[in-house]
């Protein structure tokens, strides 16, 4: 049987992305007011939160709201949640500014033009996964004597290591960053990943007004998508290109197989979304 992947999203970017790599998630979506989670965060540090910051901090938001807890663990259509949870998050980071979505034609017209300015800017790609599967499916975590797997609580060396050959491996250029990786708990791991975009320096305010007016870039991160109109306007993506569609394909790939022992292909045909 493959593995269930709850996608706690109802993004229609993420699913598909999922869909074309052989994977049909089971879309869930989370119900969490990420203004007021941000805004609380930001509050108990003192200070505004950096991109991956925010980024991981609201893919673990998500990711709790459907999994639940070991105890009381989420359902979906009346049935337990017997697989692993994803959550994801992004936002754009222009000259130090971080953008969301824009939601007004108006102001996504004003990110264009600050984007364009700039140049470019840098795409933060939170994600977080919460192993829910039954008991008897999970890897050992070596704290009842058995041999842990290398990813594992039992030895989280190991899985420093080798997430860090991932960000050795899959760094594009010196400009890309993959950082934040931790395991916060023995059934959570999250990672943020990153990508630098260079924008078409010859695009034309008609082009930024025709763009706006097709309601595309209104409610993504950064007011623009790579899967959609917006694509012939990025010159240059250094990073994996999926990052900017909403989860990096090769960061989940490496946080599913060394940190709960799933290999990609396991989650290949999975059941169809509820």
């Amino acid at each position: 049987m493959p593995t269930r992947l709850y996608l706690a999203s109802t993004s229609p970017a993420r699913r598909s992305l999922l869909a074309q790599s052989g994977i049909e998630p089971v879309l869930v979506a989370p119900g969490v007011d990420e203004d007021a989670v941000a805004t609380a965060e930001s509050e108990r540090l003192g200070r505004a939160l950096t991109g991956p910051e925010l980024v991981a901090l609201l893919a673990v938001a998500k990711a709790r709201a459907v999994a639940g807890s070991d105890d009381a663990p989420g359902s979906v259509a009346g049935e337990r949640i017997d697989g692993v949870v994803f959550g994801g998050d992004s936002a754009f980071e222009v000259d130090g500014v971080l953008y969301g979505k824009p939601h007004d034609p108006g102001v996504a017209r004003d990110r264009w033009r600050g984007m364009l300015a700039a140049g470019g800017g840098t795409l933060w790609s939170g994600h977080c996964i919460i192993d829910r599967r039954a008991d008897g499916d999970r890897v050992p975590d070596g704290r009842d004597g058995s041999a842990p797997h290398p990813g594992l609580a039992g030895s989280p060396g190991a899985f420093r290591e080798s997430l860090a050959r991932f960000r050795r491996a899959e760094r594009a250029s010196p400009s890309v960053v993959t950082t934040g990786i931790t395991r916060p708990a023995p059934e959570t791991v999250v990672a943020v990943d990153s990508a630098v975009l260079t924008f078409a320096a010859d695009m034309s305010a008609d082009e930024i007004d025709a763009y706006v007016a097709t309601g595309e870039p209104l409610e993504v991160a950064g007011a623009f998508t790579i899967d959609g109109r917006a694509a012939a306007y990025i010159a240059r993506i250094d990073g994996s290109p999926s990052a900017v569609v909403g989860l990096s394909l090769p960061m989940l790939r490496a946080m599913l197989l060394e940190g709960f022992g799933i290999p990609w292909h396991d989650l290949w045909n999975g059941p169809g979304t509820l």
